[in-house]
């Protein structure tokens, strides 16, 4: 039998040895397929310690899924850095990250099956866009409501504050949700600001869909709605998830007041929450196994 793939799970933090608690009953899973366990310091990696960060995982010891929570986009490619002078690889690259963990990455392959949506680039720190800047990055949204929001997360629980926009050609109005959510991220302000057409949902209708080599091998409901899965055909977003070209990433789906599902966000599949008791065993084995087409 080839040997299978390994996993980089995220160390706790209390006892580095050991793998978080957090995700033990996945550790449980990769272990079963087989595959090689390794820890990551993800509080150094953080901290831009990428070389102390992957200190503990062997040299040589082939390709590894990283598992665990999120990491910034530039920090993973030092993270990929690292653990290449250690002889090791990670099965999805910098790059690939990237493209599956921020809108702009992903958001042409998915025209059409996702709300409308421009965005522009901000470092963390930088002033806001004025009010002139705003609505002329909105015109092309037209009239009606938005969301605010980063390349990679919203402020939805600050709703009216920092992340609905009644009227997205009404720039002060515009403006003040943008200011207070830039304000809000502050230095994990991740990209930049997208602004979003509103869609109507249904209350509880998300769920997950994990895609492995354009695959969808599991549907599990989303972190927002953990008690609620529904459970939608996934048929109508494999050539989407083909063309965007990565072998394991998360669409995360809801239903709109229309009847239509729709996609609200792609993930790399990494360091997407998977719910306890998902029945995730098939899913890690095709990752243990999974050789590239």
């Amino acid at each position: 039998m080839s040997e299978r793939n390994g996993f980089l799970f995220c160390a706790d933090p209390l006892r580095p040895s050991r793998p978080d608690p957090q995700f033990s009953g996945e550790v449980a899973g990769a272990r079963a397929t087989g595959g090689r366990i390794a820890l990551l310091d993800h509080d150094a990696l953080l901290a831009g310690d990428a070389t102390g960060a992957v200190a503990r995982v062997a040299r040589d010891s082939g390709p590894y899924w990283y598992r665990g929570w999120m990491i910034p986009s530039a920090r993973y490619a030092e993270l990929e850095a690292a653990l290449g002078d250690r002889g090791c690889a990670l099965l999805t690259g910098a790059a690939g990250y990237r493209r599956a963990h921020e809108l702009p990455g992903w958001y042409e392959e998915f025209d059409g099956l996702t709300p409308r949506s421009v965005w522009c680039a901000i470092a963390p720190g930088a002033p806001p866009p004025t009010a002139e800047e705003l609505t002329g990055l909105a015109a092309p949204l037209g009239h009606g409501p938005g969301i605010v929001k980063d390349f990679v997360k919203s402020r939805k629980h600050e709703w009216h504050e920092a992340c609905y926009v009644p009227e997205l050609a009404d720039g002060e109005q515009l403006a003040a949700v943008v200011g207070r959510f830039v304000e809000l991220q502050g230095a994990y302000l991740s990209g930049g600001v997208v602004l979003r057409s509103f869609e109507p949902f249904v209350a509880g209708g998300e769920a997950r869909v994990w895609w492995v080599d354009g695959e969808a091998l599991l549907v599990t409901a989303h972190p927002d709605t953990p008690g609620s899965a529904p459970v939608p055909e996934p048929a109508f977003l494999r050539e989407a998830v083909g063309r965007l070209g990565l072998r394991w990433v998360t669409t995360d789906v809801a239903l709109r007041e229309d009847g239509v599902w729709r996609v609200v966000e792609v993930g790399d599949g990494q360091v997407s929450g998977l719910p306890a008791g998902s029945g995730a065993g098939g899913l890690f084995a095709a990752l243990a196994g999974a050789e590239p087409r």
